[in-house]
């Protein structure tokens, strides 16, 4: 008998980690939530322990620690809390893969912890590869770790490379929807709200990422993901708008010929791919019906009033430290957009202020890596705080 594949979730509670486990409710005895963690939402994490009765969970906010034992106190499911112990459960011996759910930098010590245990990791965190891609890949390459990407785009890109030479890649094209604000001129962008960036047109996402993907650093950061995903130069690496987000992405070869993997734009379909990698599970997820796309456009990037975009791929050419230097301004930016504090055309200028004031570090550790993050949030926030 098949033995289920044990998987944790680092952050089970956001919209990948909740669609992870729809996924996993949809294969009984295929797949099995060993760990299920979160930052702060108790009550969610709650719910769906006692839905999917893991061995355990962790909460990383200490505080809660004691609400989510209480709320569990009738099962057998260990409670822990702390980044700590989150960091931990990612690399117990019962864990099969770890999936990658978590928003932002702060996922990125678990994935390395998990990477150093030689677990293989369905990577959904674009920040772990854009802050510390290089570390990852080497403690990759010591204990024969695998790396699924779940983004949509990189999933796209990954299956194209299935059974290729990659030294035959000519270059990589992500696609973009182009977001809420698509052909929105410099003077309609003044005064857009973040209620109205939240309204992405095709994807359901997560608030944070939702914001990048309206800004175009969810593209500049996904450039710099591919890099470390696919061993691939800046220049061959390309991003296209393509709003129907049909066109996943797509590889150029040196022969002329060009693979690009399609379907709906729903993350449960690349999630199933990297939970089951390498293997293809049937599904009742749903199918891409040509008939309704009359039309599939796309366009160059507008570079002059979406400026995340050539600063994401700046941070990607000059390397070192400074994608992370890039990615601490830009949660900055952003939290600071969702609270009202910045308006939308102002987040790449706390992004470069940050990106000029932040010393360069061209061989990075990680605790140089730390290091930048943290200085690199406090030049953002004193931006912030003088110019608005």
């Amino acid at each position: 008998m098949l033995k289920p594949k044990r998987i944790a979730i680092l952050g089970s509670t956001g919209s990948i980690g909740t669609q992870v486990l729809d996924i996993i409710s949809r294969y009984p005895g295929r797949f099995r939530p060993e760990v299920l963690t979160c930052k702060s939402s108790a009550d969610l994490l709650i719910e769906q322990a006692r839905r999917y009765k893991p061995a355990r969970v962790v909460i990383a906010n200490k505080s809660l620690y004691a609400r989510v034992k209480d709320g569990l106190k009738d099962l057998p499911v260990e409670v822990m809390a702390g980044n700590e112990e989150l960091e931990y459960a990612a690399t117990l011996d019962e864990i099969d893969m770890v999936v990658a759910a978590m928003v932002g930098y702060a996922g990125m010590k678990p994935v390395l912890a998990a990477v150093k245990a030689g677990k293989n990791i369905a990577l959904a965190n674009k920040e772990t590869l854009v802050v510390a891609g290089e570390l990852i890949l080497k403690e990759a390459s010591k204990t024969g770790s695998k790396i699924v990407p779940i983004d949509s785009e990189h999933s796209a890109i990954f299956q194209c490379l299935e059974g290729e030479n990659k030294k035959s890649v000519e270059k990589i094209v992500l696609t973009a929807s182009g977001g809420p604000f698509l052909g929105y001129s410099y003077e309609q962008l003044q005064n857009v709200t973040a209620a109205e960036a939240l309204k992405h047109p095709n994807w359901d996402m997560g608030d944070k990422i939702t914001i990048d993907s309206a800004t175009l650093m969810n593209k500049g950061l996904e450039a710099i993901e591919a890099k470390w995903l696919f061993n691939l130069p800046p220049e061959k690496i390309e991003v296209v708008i393509h709003p129907q987000s049909v066109i996943h992405s797509l590889v150029y070869f040196y022969d002329g010929s060009v693979k690009a993997q399609m379907g709906v734009p729903d993350m449960r379909i690349p999630i199933l791919y990297a939970l089951s990698y390498p293997e293809r599970l049937q599904s009742d997820l749903p199918r891409l019906d040509l008939y309704k796309y009359e039309n599939l456009t796309f366009k160059e990037p507008d570079r002059k009033i979406f400026r995340n975009l050539p600063l994401a791929f700046e941070a990607l050419k000059t390397g070192g430290n400074m994608p992370c230097i890039l990615n601490a301004a830009n949660e900055v930016a952003v939290h600071g957009f969702l609270e009202g504090k910045t308006g939308f055309l102002q987040m790449p200028d706390v992004v470069e202020h940050a990106m000029s004031k932040t010393p360069f570090v061209a061989d990075i550790t990680l605790e140089i890596l730390e290091a930048s993050d943290y200085e690199s949030r406090e030049r953002a926030k004193d931006y912030l705080n003088q110019k608005f």
